[in-house]
């Protein structure tokens, strides 16, 4: 079944033309290979305490993309669909199916996209705007393009708040398993859509990320969520994001739209 996407395509063609007017800046430290090229195969840089370092400016691979053209090639996979890797789909909850279904049937317009509010981490591990992973000790910082946002993993052992105020990101505390960063994030609004499908995330959502970065080039995050207010059962998805190199972070920030009046249901 095809997906309508009306809003998703109004706020990404601005941000691609904003990107295309960055000054071309090296990024520095970057493995070469003997003919100059980069070396995106190298190992993964390691931080001071011989952890990977995750920092660096990471966009979600396309490939094996939806179809779906915008000027400057497909969707990433899980942008439209977060359950497309899920051999029976996601395991809906009735209310949260005709939730979702409800959303599609009025062309999503009700998006947090088109309306310019925060997308939360599913949405934006599959968007196409790049994101910054910054890595210090004790705290991975995510900067965001889409709408400047920002997210905090805490990695100085600190637990998860026992009652948080609800948030659009959440609260995340991560530790290291070897070579992987396992974060665990709870917190979160009760409105949340993980994908542009229109796919709820609720209140009662824990989310179990596990970064890895097998190589320079390749960011690999397994994202498992238990929301058993939505779900039936857990589920899992894998998400490939790649580094960007000569480039960075512009502000998007979507504080003039006009077009949400003009969105149309069913």
């Amino acid at each position: 079944m095809k997906i309508r996407i009306p809003a998703i395509i109004m706020i990404v063609g601005p941000a691609l033309a904003l990107q295309a007017q960055w000054v071309n800046y090296p990024t520095a430290r970057v493995p070469r290979l003997a003919n100059g090229q980069p070396n995106l195969a190298a190992p993964a840089p390691k931080t001071a305490d011989g952890k990977p370092d995750l920092s660096g400016l990471w966009e979600a691979s396309r490939e094996g993309g939806t179809g779906e053209s915008f000027t400057g090639g497909q969707l990433p996979p899980l942008l439209l669909n977060i359950g497309a890797q899920l051999k029976d789909g996601l395991p809906y909850r009735d209310w949260a199916r005709d939730l979702t279904n409800t959303r599609r049937a009025n062309n999503l317009k009700d998006g947090p996209d088109g309306k310019c509010l925060p997308l939360g981490i599913l949405f934006l591990h599959s968007h196409v705007f790049p994101s910054k992973i910054i890595q210090v000790p004790d705290l991975v910082v995510i900067l965001y393009e889409k709408n400047v946002d920002y997210r905090q993993i805490f990695t100085d052992g600190r637990p998860l708040p026992a009652d948080p105020q609800p948030s659009y990101f959440g609260y995340s505390s991560g530790k290291w398993e070897g070579d992987t960063l396992v974060v665990q994030t709870t917190g979160f609004r009760d409105d949340l859509w993980a994908d542009g499908n229109g796919d709820p995330i609720t209140e009662s959502a824990k989310i179990t990320e596990r970064f890895r970065r097998p190589n320079y080039g390749t960011l690999e995050i397994e994202v498992t969520v238990v929301d058993p207010k939505a779900y039936t059962a857990p589920w899992t998805v894998k998400i490939n994001q790649h580094i960007r190199l000569d480039t960075d972070l512009l502000e998007f920030y979507c504080d003039n739209e006009k077009d949400q009046p003009h969105l149309v249901g069913r």
